[in-house]
């Protein structure tokens, strides 16, 4: 499990922490809802081309890859992390309202650039306030994080339901509500002072290494490239089963039912991290990853499609449940913002540089090119094979209910 460990959970916590880091999920968690899978309807109802849609989704990733640790090794530094919420939920809201006034492609192309940047930490930032969580109080992560995916699934089955009433412009209205509530939890999120100092006392098991270990090093690059496979599906995924006459309200079912499947993992966190191990839950996601892009292009209809989408249930959530076991093995409290900064740094740095490439090989190959993907996420899991090998005496398979191995 994640080590972290008081006598009695949340004795010392600020009140209600486990609900306001919930919340605090929640608010981007619902404007992703929307953006991720419904944003290229709306580029796609400016009549953009594949390749236009593919630079304007990939454009505010790689700009996170340069914001996000700058503010992250900040937000380590500053007497609350959580007002860097309320600045990013703000100007994000701005941004969401300057599309209104845009619908040329360099002009679009600029303000979600900008909304890339301001929308960068958020994230990162709530992860941080929560790992804290974690390591002072002994709080679950799963049973906290869990509720941002509840939230997505909501959020996306709204938009598919509105989408199917009034078309892809309704998108950009349900963004600036999202951005409203992303500002209005940056006041209600848990304020829990400055991270931790070394030469301050706190009940926790000791770190293995730190930030600049090549295997945590490693390991988030790995992780990261093979998060980055998800590219084709977050640009394209949605145009495509449009095109095979799927409605608004289908499309938004299999959104869901991943984040679904993704929710019961987080729900079954706890258990997971006892039975196995960090690496264990890498291993498995990646690989099941390149099962799931293998099989994207075989059209088994609705039903093909929504078993496919449970398996984010195991790229997305059991590789990011380890991948944050192993950055709490790794460093100490003190690196927590500059450690999730680097984390989405590397994920914001591939998953842009795919999103970009993946709208000329969806022009060049179409279907075929979701094989690529796979060979993507083999690359990543190779990687984090390597950075595993890095830690001699530990064991592969289990080994969960003895620390974050």
């Amino acid at each position: 499990m994640i080590p972290a460990i008081k006598s009695f959970q949340g004795e010392g916590a600020p009140p209600y922490f486990r609900l306001r880091a919930a919340l605090s999920y929640c608010a981007p968690l619902f404007v992703n809802g929307i953006a991720v899978p419904f944003f290229p309807v709306w580029l796609a109802g400016l009549n953009f081309n594949d390749h236009e849609i593919g630079l304007v989704i990939a454009i505010p990733m790689v700009v996170r890859v340069l914001v996000t640790p700058i503010i992250a090794v900040l937000a380590d530094h500053m007497t609350e992390r959580a007002d860097v919420l309320l600045w990013s939920g703000a100007l994000s809201l701005l941004t969401a309202i300057a599309l209104y006034w845009t619908s040329d492609f360099w002009p679009v192309l600029l303000v979600y650039g900008i909304q890339g940047a301001t929308y960068a930490p958020y994230v990162p930032v709530v992860e941080s306030i929560a790992m804290s969580g974690v390591r002072r109080w002994g709080f679950d992560y799963g049973s906290m994080r869990v509720w941002g995916s509840i939230t997505f699934i909501l959020s996306t089955l709204l938009g598919g339901q509105l989408i199917g009433m009034w078309g892809g412009a309704t998108v950009l209205p349900v963004m600036v509500a999202g951005f409203i509530l992303t500002t209005l939890m940056g006041f209600f999120a848990p304020r829990i002072g400055p991270t931790r100092r070394r030469n301050q006392p706190i009940n926790l098991q000791s770190p293995t290494g730190n930030l600049r270990s090549p295997q945590l090093l490693i390991t988030m690059i790995g992780v990261s490239i093979q998060q980055s496979s998800h590219a084709m599906l977050y640009t394209f995924a949605s145009i495509y089963w449009h095109k095979l006459g799927f409605s608004g309200a289908e499309i938004a079912v299999l959104w869901s039912i991943g984040v679904t499947a993704e929710v019961m993992v987080f729900f079954l966190s706890k258990k997971l991290s006892r039975r196995f191990s960090a690496w264990t839950l890498i291993f498995f996601g990646s690989t099941m990853c390149i099962l799931r892009w293998v099989l994207f292009p075989s059209n088994f209809g609705f039903f093909g499609y929504f078993v496919l989408q449970c398996f984010h249930s195991c790229t997305y959530a059991c590789v990011h449940t380890g991948v944050q076991r192993r950055i709490v093995a790794s460093v100490h409290e003190a690196q927590e913002s500059s450690a999730q900064g680097a984390y989405y740094f590397y994920n914001g740095m591939f998953l842009g540089l795919m999103t970009l490439a993946s709208g000329y090989l969806y022009a060049w190959l179409d279907l075929a090119s979701y094989y690529v993907m796979a060979g993507i996420a083999g690359l990543g899991l190779a990687m984090v094979v390597f950075a595993y090998g890095l830690q001699s005496g530990k064991p592969a398979i289990g080994g969960g209910a003895h620390g974050v191995s």
